[in-house]
């Protein structure tokens, strides 16, 4: 019998989770603390327990996480595509990070449908190295030369890659297997495949060239939980023994969370091992593994999301936080006032058309239009009481926080900048297929939440829906 590709991604991020907690204990030191919060948040707020019980997100909360990895050519792009494909999980999203001056694009692997989230919403941001954007030629081809030569995937994952393909799915030790297998592609090494000499130079370019081209595979870097209230892990972390960044990248702390919220802390400096110019090893150190936590909040329709853009450009041009954490106070006075403009409240979100919604017929309502015999126009409804709304979860990510995350960890406060070199085109090439557009997926979702309520309310009412 073939194991639902849920059930693969379950095992697989749950022996990524261990793991990532074996390789680096601040880790299991974030999971006890976010568990901790979460408790606390539901605990104090019945009507934010409930309205996620409703929605059956209480227990993904315990599992939910996202990774991110860092490739090196399109050829290893195109595979991780079938890789996780195995784990029902596809490419959703175009990200240039370019312009925040990290010479790479991404895309986001994760479940699609409602119920696969529901069951386990993994996510892995997967970044695709541009070497077009190191500016010298030599070192542009040298790196292109070593990661040509390097295999990320063992030869047995590769072969049970095929056998999914070919018959629609894995039995359970086959399933198994499968996870060993691919775990060894995210697996720290602390031996680097190039000269120290040779790291140098690509550490010159770019911090995180040197992560990508240096390496065997793309180690996972971070492994993310997601908490109810980031701004208690953010006071709580440093009682922990943990020094987050100096400000939280996304909105302020609101009422309704929009989109994502998203802190960490600084990357571990590692003793590398390194080839010698004359042979043997040499040691030296890198920094690329870090901690982040992540708030989730109601995904935004394009009408809100122009706002948001809009107004954290606006902030960010205003104060600029430097990577020791300069200005720190100064942002987040500036963030919490110009987000007075964006409306904090699920009504307003709603009538306003700033966010998606999932939707339920209330026993109120329904009692009403089968008394009534009258079915109201939808626009009606939700402020009759006849239909309760609750948010849908924005299960994606933002670039501007991505780059923050990785500058504040990687980056130092003479950031190398690029123009904006957006090119989605040969992304899906190396990809093999299309991304996914967010807004398309949460239309749906949303629509998908109307079409069986408004049945509902219709057959109270007695009306052929």
């Amino acid at each position: 019998m073939k194991v639902h590709a849920d059930e693969v991604r379950s095992l697989f991020s749950h022996a990524m989770s261990e793991m990532y907690r074996a390789e680096v204990p601040q880790y299991g030191t974030l999971i006890d603390l976010v568990t901790e919060v979460n408790a606390a948040t539901l605990s104090n707020d019945p009507e934010l327990e409930h309205a996620l019980r409703r929605n059956g997100e209480v227990d993904r909360l315990g599992v939910e996480r996202h990774g991110a990895i860092r490739l090196g050519t399109p050829e290893e792009l195109f595979t991780i595509r079938r890789v996780f494909a195995v784990l029902g999980m596809y490419p959703v999203g175009y990200y240039d990070l370019s312009v925040a001056g990290v010479p790479v694009h991404s895309t986001a692997f994760r479940p699609v449908e409602d119920e696969a989230l529901r069951r386990n919403p993994f996510r892995v941001f997967t970044s695709l190295l541009r070497l077009e954007l190191i500016e010298d030629e030599g070192l542009r081809k040298e790196a292109a030369h070593i990661l040509s030569d390097r295999q990320i995937f063992t030869s047995r994952a590769l072969e049970l890659v095929t056998v999914f393909e070919a018959e629609g799915g894995l039995e359970q030790a086959e399933a198994e297997e499968f996870v060993l297998e691919v775990l060894e592609t995210f697996r720290w090494h602390s031996d680097a495949t190039v000269t120290l000499a040779t790291y140098n130079k690509l550490h010159g370019a770019h911090r995180l060239i040197a992560d990508v081209v240096s390496f065997r595979g793309p180690h996972i870097n971070h492994l993310t939980p997601r908490t109810l209230d980031i701004d208690a892990v953010q006071v709580g972390m440093p009682k922990r023994g943990i020094t987050p960044k100096a400000v939280i990248e996304g909105s302020p702390r609101r009422n309704c969370p929009i989109l994502l919220r998203q802190t960490s802390f600084k990357a571990l400096e590692e003793r590398i091992e390194f080839k010698a110019e004359e042979g043997g090893l040499v040691e030296g150190k890198h920094t690329a593994r870090f901690g982040e936590i992540e708030q989730r909040g109601v995904a935004l329709t394009p009408k809100g999301r122009k706002l948001y853009d809009e107004l954290l450009a606006s902030v960010r041009r205003e104060v600029q936080v430097g990577v020791a954490g300069s200005h720190a106070g100064a942002y987040e006075s500036q963030l919490a006032e110009t987000f007075e403009a964006f409306p904090d409240s699920w009504s307003e979100l709603r009538d306003q058309g700033l966010a998606y919604f999932r939707y339920l017929p209330t026993p109120t309502g329904l009692a009403a239009v089968a008394r009534e015999k009258v079915l109201p126009p939808f626009d009606q409804l939700a402020a009759r009481g006849y239909l309760h709304f609750d948010p849908i979860i924005y299960e994606d990510f933002l670039p501007v926080s991505a780059a923050g995350i990785f500058q504040s960890n990687l980056g130092s406060e003479d950031q190398q900048t690029y123009a904006e070199r957006a090119n989605r085109q040969a992304f899906e090439e190396g990809l093999g297929a299309k991304v996914a557009d967010e807004f398309d997926l949460y239309a749906k979702a949303q629509q998908e939440s109307i079409d069986p309520a408004l049945a509902q309310l219709s057959k109270a009412a007695g009306k052929t829906p």
